[in-house]
């Protein structure tokens, strides 16, 4: 660490040289050069600002992933993943594929690091709709868990690269799922798998959430039958097997408010976790008001446990308009591991800006509210040592 921070301040230094050179140079050199060398001090000053801030985000992760050694015996081992005795926490955010320092600074401020760093990602053509590479590696890197909200929306396929699927981007959503497990798409899954298994550790994929939902998303019951659910993620799951990706832990994650659960489900040996959203919208819109952390996973917990799966919150979180954002964590957070003791894994929804909701936009954000911080922090403290992976 010493040498890292001498290496830090001689580049500072010689940065500082080179920064007061083109300054000099554009003394002598008049307003005729102004432009172009202001313009060159400039992008000198932001490499300047970017790689110190690298240095520092390195040293921050190399901090992190000693905090996170005991973590170490489930990042490399698949079946202790999929059986966890103690709580993983985790969260997601607008953090870029490159960087994820907006996570580091949430752990800073709950006081502790996440075990499971949670991204999403679309189906489709586009270079961004393939398999996540540098984010997954950035994570693990970091000494997590990549997770993986698998979404198969279908407008963005190529139809001269998938001639099965209709040219017609409006006709591609019906039937969709049936679809998957004829094949239609299976390059595509074929890519992802192969891609999957050379990174070599685990990796959580929650593929195609809330499929019982009705409104939300194109693979839900408007557009698709239980069964045909049944049969794509079964096709999906097998083709990951038949590519050799074995290195995939699976999160079914149904929305608790709709329940017909059983119809949904794919197998127990599909599935390795069982995963729903619980997020508070409060009074933001007309259709929802303040609900507790209790009300809104309702009787789905005792409906999902009967599975014999460990149990994922994967999207935790809550607005501030309507109630008491603090009293909302604290009330869901007290006593969660004797409530709920099949919950394994509870990840923040913490994304600045969300455009859910048609006329306007939303913030998860916590970071900056200390009264929210502590709910949390206090009473995560208070839980039992058996439960908690850092202590």
């Amino acid at each position: 660490m010493k040498s890292k921070s001498i290496n830090r301040v001689l580049f500072i230094i010689g940065a500082f040289l080179v920064a007061t050179f083109i300054v000099y140079l554009l003394a002598i050199a008049g307003n005729k050069s102004k432009g172009p060398l202001e313009n060159m001090m400039y992008n000198a000053e932001k490499g300047i600002v970017g790689l110190e801030n690298t240095l520092i985000i390195e040293d921050r992760v190399a901090v992190r992933k000693e905090k996170l050694k005991d973590y170490e015996v489930y990042r490399k081992d698949i079946n202790k993943l999929k059986n966890p005795t103690v709580i993983l926490m985790g969260a997601s955010d607008a953090s870029k594929k490159e960087s994820y320092e907006n996570i580091i600074n949430l752990e800073d401020s709950l006081e502790t690091e996440f075990p499971i760093i949670h991204i999403y990602n679309a189906w489709g053509s586009k270079p961004d709709e393939q398999f996540p590479k540098i984010a997954v590696q950035t994570i693990i890197g970091m000494g997590s868990t990549p997770m993986i909200t698998w979404e198969p929306w279908f407008g963005d396929f190529d139809a001269t690269e998938y001639p099965n699927i209709p040219k017609e981007i409006e006709k591609r959503d019906k039937d969709g799922l049936l679809a998957i497990t004829k094949g239609y798409y299976d390059t595509y899954i074929k890519q992802y798998a192969k891609e999957t298994k050379e990174i070599g550790e685990p990796i959580i994929i929650r593929f195609a959430h809330e499929m019982n939902d009705p409104y939300r998303y194109p693979w839900g019951p408007q557009n698709n039958t239980p069964e045909d659910f049944v049969a794509a993620w079964q096709h999906v799951h097998d083709v990951f097997e038949e590519q050799g990706a074995n290195n995939v832990v699976w999160v079914w994650s149904p929305h608790p408010s709709y329940k017909y659960f059983e119809e949904f489900y794919p197998g127990e040996e599909y599935v390795d976790y069982v995963g729903l959203g619980v997020l508070n919208f409060g009074t933001s819109a007309s259709w929802s008001q303040w609900w507790s952390f209790e009300e809104l996973l309702g009787n789905g917990y005792d409906k999902l446990e009967t599975f014999n799966k460990p149990i994922m919150i994967a999207e935790f979180g809550t607005l501030n308009i309507g109630g008491n954002r603090a009293l909302w964590f604290a009330n869901a957070l007290k006593d969660l591991p004797t409530k709920y003791p099949q919950i394994k894994s509870i990840l923040y929804f913490h994304y600045p800006v969300d455009e859910t909701l048609a006329n306007k936009k939303i913030s998860w954000y916590f970071i900056n509210d200390e009264a929210v911080l502590d709910s949390i922090k206090n009473n995560i403290r208070h839980w039992p040592d058996s439960v908690k992976l850092l202590r």
